[in-house]
């Protein structure tokens, strides 16, 4: 039997294509450096766009509430609250419903149930934005005027504080009914993030949690959270960048008014998107436009600050453990 001559080292082996190697790291490098490109020239032409406006308020503009096209008067203020308020709504009712949603259909769903449920909610992030705005301006709001916004303000309707929380005119319409519609948009993409993390943990450390003694809620917080942490910020923050960038669902609940009266839940308000959606087809070249712009730039710092502030949670999230190590 004749033997086969042994393999020489690695460093000896003949490449039998060195150009598909040297093609493959050109085009990964040319992609990257493309993103970085169009990154940077997305920002350079909302400073362009927008250099009107930033000449003649500054960062004024951010605490500016007036916004009259017919006076050339603009500050972002009402759009920018707009946006916070109703993303910070959304995601406080769709993190803890995500979670018990992956928390379900990890650890708790019968096999029977775990597939249809999981399609049927991944299903509710292929309805168009649209659909949900006009679902939100027909059915959802009438409903939350009746049974929510007016036994509200009949039960607080002498209370100092609590008045100017859900006072305006109950048409259901306003912060809180965007923030609502944007929370059962963005469920679908946090718990099936979620879902897919926690998946991931491995068995065996459940497992031994469990034998251990450990209860299921012991299993998850001890357990599966510590070791997918960052599979569910980055979740959370997709989650995030859904709500601020959403324009037709929040333009069609909102109320598109451009004046801060009250900090009530209920009243109609404006946001960065819909501003946009509403007035940038009918401004004019000039300071209008350019405020316009202005917003947007604000946006997409706004995104920037939010994407920052979660890599520094998870920086220090390891940096915790390194102590506790």
């Amino acid at each position: 039997m004749q033997r086969s001559e042994p393999l020489g080292p690695p460093q000896e082996r003949r490449r039998t294509a060195p150009w598909a190697d040297r093609l493959f790291s050109l085009l990964a490098h040319s992609a990257a450096i493309l993103t970085l490109l169009l990154l940077l020239g997305i920002i350079g032409s909302l400073i362009v766009g927008a250099s009107p406006a930033i000449e003649e308020y500054g960062l004024s503009f951010l605490w500016r509430s007036e916004w009259d096209p017919v006076q050339d008067q603009y500050g972002g203020l009402v759009m920018i609250y707009g946006t916070l308020a109703t993303s910070f709504i959304a995601l406080l009712i769709a993190v803890p419903v995500s979670f018990g949603i992956a928390l379900f259909l990890t650890e708790l769903s019968p096999n029977w149930l775990r597939r249809p449920l999981g399609t049927a909610i991944e299903l509710l992030a292929a309805v168009p934005s649209i659909v949900y705005g006009m679902w939100g301006l027909l059915v959802f709001s009438p409903v939350l005027s009746q049974y929510v916004q007016q036994p509200l303000q009949q039960l607080f309707g002498e209370t100092p504080v609590l008045k100017d929380l859900v006072s305006g005119a109950p048409v259901g319409i306003g912060i809180l009914s965007a923030g609502i519609i944007l929370a059962i948009m963005i469920i679908p993409f946090i718990a099936a993030v979620m879902r897919d993390v926690f998946e991931v943990t491995p068995p065996l450390l459940k497992e031994s949690a469990y034998g251990l003694g450990s209860t299921t809620w012991e299993v998850v917080f001890k357990v599966v959270l510590p070791y997918t942490k960052t599979g569910v910020i980055g979740g959370i923050m997709l989650g995030l960048g859904r709500a601020l960038g959403e324009t037709m669902a929040v333009t069609f609940v909102i109320g598109n008014f451009n004046q801060l009266d009250s900090l009530s839940l209920f009243e109609a308000a404006n946001s960065i998107t819909s501003a946009l959606a509403n007035e940038f087809a009918e401004a004019g070249e000039g300071l209008h436009q350019a405020s316009l712009i202005y917003l947007g730039l604000v946006l997409f710092f706004i995104t920037f600050v939010v994407l920052a502030l979660s890599k520094l949670l998870l920086a220090q999230l390891r940096k915790g453990e390194g102590v506790r190590a």
